[in-house]
């Protein structure tokens, strides 16, 4: 099962409002029944199933794109109100045409008209599964290295820097910043699960809830893992010892700056714990 929702003035992330009167609409009688027992509606059933988000298909077919994501939030502040809805999507999923989920219909159990009409439906059809036959949803596969399919550890940093002793007390400064937000600190040097180091490191950071990346020195490897970092979704804060150091592309983001003695150490370490402390709260 999954949840339709098609929204006339399309979709931003992350949250919006929704009119409770056009709730369940095009649903099967039976599935209104079980997640709205009683008039209220069981919010957290309704949460666990998968979201199609798609806007309203425009007679020049200007609308954006549907995506797939997860409803995080259902809220009601009174009866009659409309619900608060807050939700992610998910990066794995690249967004959909509406034309492709137009010719996919009758799979998915949305009626032509639905594409033209604001409502919430919940619809008895295995999402993924229709999606993964059509082709659409699959991850591209990289060729000199395995994604795995471990779940994050909430608590997990991974460490992107180069393996040199002098980045040693750096390391250091890191894994008590870590520590001291109840999380943990690994860099790739520090596991050996793999005949081929770059795939240790990339399934460390396909496991950990932030990555750190120290260009310093415009090492190449730590732009290789950067990328990867960035193009897997996760949190990443970048630290370098001076501007120099950090590449055009990436040039844009924020990044913390640290000297390279005793004070700076220090001083990157707080600074680093405030931002974990932050991205561990989304």
């Amino acid at each position: 099962m999954f949840n339709l929702l098609m929204s006339g003035n399309g979709w931003e992330p992350n949250r919006r409002a929704f009119g409770r009167g056009r709730t369940l609409e095009y649903t099967e009688a039976d599935l209104v029944t079980r997640f709205i027992p009683n008039g209220a509606m069981d919010v957290a059933a309704v949460a666990q199933l998968p979201a199609l988000f798609v806007a309203e298909t425009s007679h020049d077919n200007s609308q954006g794109p549907a995506h797939i994501g997860t409803l995080t939030r259902i809220r009601s502040t009174g009866p009659g109100l409309d619900y608060q809805l807050e939700y992610t999507y998910d990066p794995d999923i690249p967004p959909i045409a509406n034309s492709k989920l137009t010719e996919l219909r009758h799979e998915l159990g949305i009626e032509e008209f639905e594409f033209s009409r604001t409502h919430w439906a919940i619809k008895d059809v295995d999402l993924f599964k229709v999606l993964l036959r059509a082709g659409l949803g699959q991850r591209p596969k990289p060729k000199v290295f395995n994604l795995t399919d471990d779940p994050v550890d909430e608590n997990l940093v991974a460490v992107m820097m180069p393996f040199e002793a002098r980045f040693d007390p750096v390391y250091a400064a890191l894994q008590g910043a870590a520590t001291g937000v109840g999380m943990t600190c690994q860099r790739g040097d520090d596991i050996w699960d793999h005949d081929h180091i770059i795939q240790d490191v990339v399934s460390l950071i396909g496991k950990a809830k932030v990555v750190i990346c120290d260009l310093t020195g415009r090492n190449p490897n730590v732009f290789y893992e950067t990328g990867i970092a960035h193009t897997l979704g996760r949190e990443v804060v970048l630290i370098a010892q001076t501007a120099a150091d950090v590449p055009f592309d990436v040039a844009a983001i924020r990044h913390i700056r640290y000297l390279p003695n005793a004070e700076g150490y220090a001083t990157l370490a707080t600074q680093v714990a405030a931002r974990l402390e932050t991205l561990r709260s989304r």
